[in-house]
């Protein structure tokens, strides 16, 4: 992909370079498999229903991992996590990092057979950004002020301010113009897949998109997004076939499976951050020496432990160790083992001495978070804290939890895009996202100096002072970046990981 070497572009690589190589792709994939026979299916198991089939709706990672293989945006990352091109086969950036200009790929087609136009990336655009009603669907794009199309292949995107990863957003789906309303019923991108069906707590069926621009992909006719119940029927689904792949295995269950025939089990790192999360706003946990007290009680190894296989990255923070530059290793603060006596020191100190009773809500459909939960109680009541877990459905998790911020602990996962901001962003104190409710005024004012900073070594500074505070105000128990163990059904190839929480079903083919 050619780019204009400006002096911000190149602060722009830096990051890029960071997280996993500079981009020069243009879409096509990688190795040789001109001799692979398309066609045939492919279930994958999935643990939760979607929230949306609009992309711009979307909340839950696990609804954003199957619409990757329907929508795509201006650009799009690849699995060694190179930002390449998508929709637009171009792009470059201004030297002052206001003004984005993207030239529009040839022969790029909507499921509907419609050739995309730079009306619809205008429309899109001012949809997810808020142009269109003033309701910013993608909270990073709301910095966009106009979206003009220069010509019928150049479209020109003018923002309020220069932020060096805010071309990591333009991954933002590229929907037909007008067509906003329709989208949630159904679907139309540009992906390799094309929608089918859904049925709610079932399943999503999509099928091969025979117009899709990158030749030769995909390979599979037909790919089923089954909605799985229980980690028990997981095991029982993938020992009898009828799952071919399937994520988010606890170790218990990857043991099981390397005993048998029928799936290879692969690990590779997750872009996951585990955590005890805490309600700062809810008595006692808007205690700050209570919110420390947790932290000392809980022994991360053993949850990495017993839980993971060993599998996982201790972390103290909000941050993926894999983003060296911008990481900090916190986890000498509170320790990655029980220390039951300053624990026991603190609730003493916040008037809890005799400890207190603690609900921990956890969507029972996962069942890695409902194990780390059960080794966490019985942690926290060694320091008299008496914990009990309550397992909910996920609709029930997402509606009342994350956006009603209705309870007081929860253990989840929350992923990470390619920009060390994206995990950061949530704890501002006005952010939509922020359901922990911490609020830190210093900390809301390093966020925002971070954002605006054009020099990678100084936003790398930032990015630390604020892993630090999440730190020391005990904001919420950080636990470990899991690690990823996949089934993979030994009739499968081609399947490859992310550096971003997706399902690519496009490599993926039959050997059989």
């Amino acid at each position: 992909m050619k780019k204009k070497l400006s002096s911000f572009l190149l602060t722009a690589l830096l990051i890029m370079a960071v997280l996993g190589g500079c981009a020069d792709g243009t879409g096509e994939s990688s190795g040789d498999n001109s001799s692979v026979e398309p066609g045939g299916s492919a279930v994958v198991g999935i643990q939760q229903d979607i929230d949306s089939l609009d992309p711009h709706l979307a909340t839950a990672a696990g609804t954003k991992e199957i619409l990757f293989n329907l929508f795509e945006g201006l650009v799009k990352s690849d699995e060694k996590g190179n930002l390449i091109g998508a929709v637009a086969s171009d792009y470059k950036i201004s030297e002052d990092g206001l003004v984005y200009t993207f030239t529009l790929r040839d022969n790029v087609k909507f499921h509907n057979g419609n050739a995309v136009t730079a009306e619809d990336v205008k429309y899109s655009l001012e949809r997810v950004s808020g142009l269109l009603d003033g309701t910013p669907l993608i909270a990073a794009l709301s910095t966009i002020t106009s979206v003009d199309i220069l010509d019928e292949k150049t479209v020109q995107v003018t923002v309020g301010s220069a932020n060096t990863e805010l071309i990591y957003s333009f991954v933002a789906a590229i929907i037909p113009a007008g067509s906003g309303e329709e989208e949630g019923a159904a679907p139309v991108g540009t992906g390799p897949f094309s929608f089918v069906s859904y049925a709610p707590q079932e399943s999503i069926v999509l099928k091969k998109n025979p117009d899709y621009w990158q030749e030769g992909l995909p390979y599979l006719d037909e790919v089923t997004f089954r909605i799985v119940g229980s980690a028990e029927t997981a095991l029982l689904e993938l020992q009898g076939g009828t799952i071919d792949i399937y994520p988010y295995l606890t170790d218990s269950q990857a043991q099981t499976l390397r005993g048998g025939s029928t799936h290879q089990v692969a690990v590779s790192p997750s872009n996951v951050v585990q955590a005890l999360f805490l309600n700062n706003a809810v008595a006692p946990l808007d205690d700050v020496k209570v919110r420390q007290a947790i932290l000392y009680a809980i022994d991360k190894e053993a949850v990495n432990t017993f839980v993971g296989g060993g599998t996982g990255s201790l972390i103290g923070s909000a941050m993926l160790p894999t983003l060296t530059d911008y990481y900090t290793d916190l986890n000498g603060v509170y320790g990655t083992t029980a220390n039951v006596e300053k624990a026991k020191e603190l609730l003493a100190e916040a008037g809890y001495e005799d400890g207190f009773d603690l609900v921990i809500d956890i969507p029972s459909n996962y069942e890695f978070h409902m194990q780390t939960g059960e080794v966490i109680a019985e942690q926290l009541k060694e320091v008299g804290i008496n914990a009990s877990i309550h397992a909910v459905e996920w609709s029930t998790w997402l509606e009342e939890i994350y956006n009603g911020r209705q309870y007081t602990a929860t253990i989840s996962g929350i992923t990470c895009d390619q920009t060390p901001g994206y995990l950061l962003n949530r704890f501002q104190t006005e952010s939509a996202k922020n359901f922990i409710n911490y609020s830190n005024p210093e900390y809301d004012a390093i966020y925002l100096q971070a954002q605006s900073a054009q020099d990678p070594a100084k936003k790398a500074e930032y990015y630390k002072q604020l892993q630090q505070l999440l730190t020391d105000d005990a904001a919420t128990a950080f636990l470990q970046v899991p690690g990823n163990l996949t089934a993979i059904s030994s009739r499968l190839a081609g399947y490859r990981f992310y550096p971003i929480y997706v399902q690519d079903m496009s490599t993926v083919y039959v050997t059989e």
